[in-house]
């Protein structure tokens, strides 16, 4: 008898730290969210993410013809919706940043007014990113009214990361707005490989942090942008990392405080 429950007893911990361990797992799940940026404005690769099975998240660009069109449409197929604001960069043409951007001359007032209107033509929006605006998000004085703005909009925020001096991170602390940072740029070389490439440095980075942000687009790398990314999948699947809507990396104190889904 003593010899049948000595032998019992290294069963009964194997099974207890498997139980533990499995737990211990589920309770860190590994998650990534996948940002697709300039929808209602290009439409390559449009139709493959939102009539796709990956839940990425729809950047919408306001005041476009098909703003509303988009943000529906994703909205429709159970996607998180953003609004992908135009902010004025460093370099690049004024006509890539569309109607009504975020520019560094304009006052607070004038600032306000236009965030307030992207929102509104961006239906389902839960959430904001910067297109472009590598000098705009380096203006405490600009980001200061976007940021109240969002707050006042129950919309979280996602530093695109397009300068290292942007002062959202400061600020969203300071007001206690939900933000969080881009980790990986998908489609800056327009190849899908590279696509895919880029998404196992995501799963790499998700690894480590326990989660990660990538970006990608439709428009002109549209399809090269999908392709790569669906041929990911099976990687993300035996790395057991979960492509998420950006709301579920967010701070849950922080969502209970200020994020309330519309």
């Amino acid at each position: 008898m003593k010899k049948f429950i000595f032998m019992l007893i290294p069963f009964l911990l194997f099974s207890f730290n498997q139980k533990a361990l499995a737990e211990n797992t589920d309770a860190k799940q590994l998650k990534a969210a996948v940002i697709i940026d300039d929808f209602g404005g290009g439409t390559g690769g449009v139709r493959d993410f939102l009539e796709g099975d990956i839940p990425i998240t729809a950047a919408v660009m306001p005041f476009t013809e098909n703003s509303k069109a988009h943000a529906e449409w994703a909205h429709k197929n159970g996607f998180e919706v953003m609004v992908h604001l135009p902010m004025e960069p460093k370099r690049g043409k004024r006509s890539w940043l569309g109607p009504k951007p975020i520019t560094v001359d304009l006052t607070p007032k004038q600032v306000r007014q236009r965030v307030k209107e992207a929102i509104k033509t961006v239906p389902y929006a839960v959430g904001l990113n910067n297109h472009m605006g590598s000098l705009a998000v380096e203006n405490e004085r600009i980001v200061r009214v976007i940021v109240e703005v969002a707050k006042e909009n129950k919309l979280y925020i996602i530093d695109s990361g397009t300068s290292p001096e942007s002062k959202f991170p400061e600020i969203a602390k300071e007001l206690g707005v939900p933000l969080l940072k881009r980790d990986v740029f998908l489609d800056d070389i327009s190849s899908s490989s590279h696509v895919y490439k880029q998404m196992i440095r995501l799963a790499k980075v998700t690894e480590i942090k326990g989660q990660g942000i990538a970006i990608g687009h439709v428009g002109v790398t549209g399809k090269v942008c999908s392709v790569g990314i669906f041929q990911s999948m099976d990687e993300f699947k035996k790395r057991h990392i979960k492509i998420v809507p950006v709301s579920e990396l967010l701070s849950e104190k922080l969502i209970e405080k200020n994020f309330v889904p519309k």
